[in-house]
């Protein structure tokens, strides 16, 4: 398994545009093959920062998602709301405690 975060920084007047098109496409992106689990976070400091948390069955499903219509479709609107270069990270989970 494979855990994906992103860091995404907004021009504050953008946030609500960046909202409405994760909530019309997250139910597509966690229905993707290979995704497993995907969660959005917002700093509660800094509201215009969010993170999300992806896990894939492997690093080919991400990238098959990556090269996706759909993902071309969710990142060409996301992409022009940015205030700062997004940052990755593809991790892999060494513990989880309930």
């Amino acid at each position: 398994m494979l855990v994906r975060i992103v860091k995404m920084s907004f021009n504050p007047s953008k946030v609500e545009e960046f909202l409405a098109n994760f909530e019309s496409n997250k139910h597509k992106i966690r229905a993707f093959e290979g995704c497993n689990f995907l969660e959005l976070y917002r700093d509660q400091n800094n509201t215009n920062i969010f993170f999300t948390y992806s896990y894939w069955d492997s690093e080919a499903d991400l990238n098959n998602y990556r090269h996706s219509d759909l993902f071309k479709s969710v990142w060409s609107k996301t992409k022009p709301l940015f205030n700062a270069k997004p940052e990755a990270w593809s991790v892999d989970k060494l513990a989880s405690l309930d």
